[in-house]
């Protein structure tokens, strides 16, 4: 299992700090949240925090935008120093060009859907992706309960998966800890996006090995 601490959960008054100590935990992504207030109700950064965390950290930045009308900043985001750019299947008319813009520029590239969307909304853009996000909770705020029943999505995008003979890397985000990691990974997720579960653990090294299991 890939473990991406989320810095939503960080403080961001020691946001350098807080980006070493998932670098020091054994983590392997660091999964950044970009909310605009209008496709989530919260609003948190823009590229700009992506640059100057980049010249500070080893591990692959994994963005994640909750906006809309992305198109107009992957470019931006691609410049920060993103290595992960995913958007969200309900926010891109033209999501198959999206997802060739991003490649273009290097870069790879996820397609996401909130807990109200199935999977058949996205199928369709299954052999372009290098990645499908599965928000486990109504996104837009950190330290929310996993919402069970989106796990079958889980489940189902692994069984495309395998009967295609893709490849696409499988993220849940939403909700997880400890206390539900295994059935994540048994679901067939290959990456957890882990907010206060990460943040609010004393030992932080341990709560990254008790999610990879």
């Amino acid at each position: 299992m890939i473990v991406a601490p989320s810095i939503l959960s960080a403080d961001f008054t020691r946001i350098g700090d807080d980006v070493r100590e998932i670098e020091e935990s054994g983590a392997d992504w660091v999964h950044i949240d970009v909310m605009d207030g209008r496709f989530v109700p919260n609003i948190t950064f823009g590229a700009k925090l992506i640059s100057d965390i980049k010249p500070h950290c080893r591990l692959p930045l994994d963005v994640h935008l909750m906006i809309v009308e992305p198109q107009k900043h992957i470019r931006g985001f691609a410049k920060a120093g993103a290595s992960f750019i995913t958007f969200h299947v309900e926010a891109a008319v033209h999501a198959h060009s999206l997802i060739s813009e991003i490649h273009e520029l290097g870069l790879k590239a996820g397609i996401s859907l909130v807990p109200s969307t199935p999977v058949s909304a996205l199928e369709y853009l299954l052999p372009f992706v290098d990645l499908v996000l599965v928000m486990t909770v109504n996104p837009g705020f950190g330290g929310q309960k996993l919402i069970p029943e989106c796990l079958n999505k889980v489940e189902e995008l692994a069984a495309l998966r395998s009967r295609m003979g893709r490849h696409f890397l499988i993220s849940v985000d939403g909700g997880i800890g400890e206390n539900n990691a295994a059935l994540i990974r048994a679901k067939g997720a290959d990456a957890a996006v882990a907010g206060s579960a990460f943040f609010g653990a004393q030992d932080k090294a341990a709560a990254v090995k008790a999610l990879r299991g």
